[in-house]
């Protein structure tokens, strides 16, 4: 069948008409490589200002089987031509670019932190940059679709979250809902591989400076901090603070989150499990793992899927819990989609229930 003649068959008059903005970053590019394989959309439009008039599949060797050539940036015009747009630009780029006017036309998913923290001034403090999209950012829905789903569904703006906040958000999320950890004492310690620098030439992300190595950066100052301790806060029903250290390992792609917290009484570890299969026992894209087993890297890659087991410290009466996901699908790309399947009234997981890449 085609997509056309399966659009049909789901209710819908066409397929979901899909542009990117930002398509040749490996946010952008991950996307598009979902999106093409996504039974109910078509890729509309790709853009790129550094690569505008090439092929795609030059751009990205991957899409050459592709006829899609990259564009030049035109919102407005987009709007006429796309169901929802995709924009995977850098921070301070988007709430320039969204309007009323450009909602009232097609549905936006950001992939940046415009739209993500719902104080503007708490966004100019951490992005050292000015929010040019107060009008809109009131109607943004924060796009982490297990927590969020149902306002997800009816929003015409999606904030995709970041890929360690995703991880670590998820991994806390139950027992500070359920307060069985000090939100005071909440500590999250997170690896990622060296895609989550972006596509950008960056010394510290050269070969020879990366490979063999493991180094802690933005120590205390990471723009990711205030996004968890948002989504937190809301769970608490008071302001969190936590202590967040990002670290880059030598591979491509992978986020591993170790998040600590005290208990605030004696739990076993199957009585915290039974509060987290409460939260996501129905969730396609958390898998629990099995007692005595934590999270990888490589089970996760290439997938949609993010992984989370803990372990109880009876010693200094602590949990520690512990996330895996990939921060190109379900910390940017997957997640996306995901998003947009909602908006759209579709099956949250089309697109999206591969099996994860082994070896990758």
């Amino acid at each position: 069948m085609s997509k056309t003649e399966i659009a049909s068959v789901s209710g819908l008059r066409s397929p979901v008409r899909a542009g990117i903005i930002g398509a040749t970053g490996y946010a952008g590019g991950e996307l598009a490589r979902l999106l093409l394989g996504h039974p109910l959309v078509k890729v509309e439009a790709l853009t790129s200002q550094s690569h505008a008039g090439q092929a795609y599949g030059d751009v990205f060797e991957n899409f050459r089987h592709t006829d899609l050539i990259c564009e030049t940036e035109n919102p407005e015009e987009l709007a006429e031509r796309c169901d929802v747009l995709f924009l995977a630009l850098p921070h301070g780029l988007a709430s320039q670019k969204v309007t009323a006017e450009l909602l009232s036309k097609v549905k936006v998913i950001d992939f940046g932190a415009d739209f993500r923290l719902a104080d503007a001034a708490v966004y100019e403090q951490w992005y050292k940059t000015a929010h040019h999209g107060r009008e809109v950012l009131r109607e943004a829905v924060y796009g982490l679709c297990e927590l969020y789903r149902e306002r997800i569904k009816s929003a015409r703006l999606a904030a995709n979250p970041g890929c360690y906040t995703t991880c670590a958000i998820l991994c806390l999320y139950p027992l500070v809902a359920e307060g069985v950890v000090d939100p005071d004492s909440l500590i999250v310690d997170a690896m990622s591989g060296v895609s989550g620098a972006g596509r950008g030439l960056d010394l510290g992300t050269h070969f020879d400076e990366a490979d063999g190595n493991v180094k802690a950066y933005k120590v205390g100052t990471h723009r990711h901090t205030p996004e968890i301790e948002q989504a937190l806060s809301q769970a608490a029903g008071k302001p969190v603070t936590i202590s967040f250290t990002p670290h880059m390992v030598p591979m491509n792609r992978g986020i591993l989150a170790t998040c600590y917290g005290s208990l605030t009484a004696s739990f076993s570890e199957d009585g915290l499990r039974d509060i987290y299969r409460q939260y996501y026992g129905n969730e396609f894209f958390i898998r629990l793992t099995k007692p005595g087993v934590l999270p990888e890297t490589k089970w996760v890659k290439g997938s949609n899927f993010c992984d989370i087991g803990l372990a109880v410290d009876s010693r200094t009466g602590r949990v520690i819990v512990v996330g895996a996901l990939d921060n190109l699908v379900k910390g940017a790309a997957g997640q996306a989609v995901q998003n947009m399947n909602l908006m759209f009234g579709l099956d949250e997981k089309m697109g999206l229930e591969g099996c994860p890449v082994f070896p990758g």
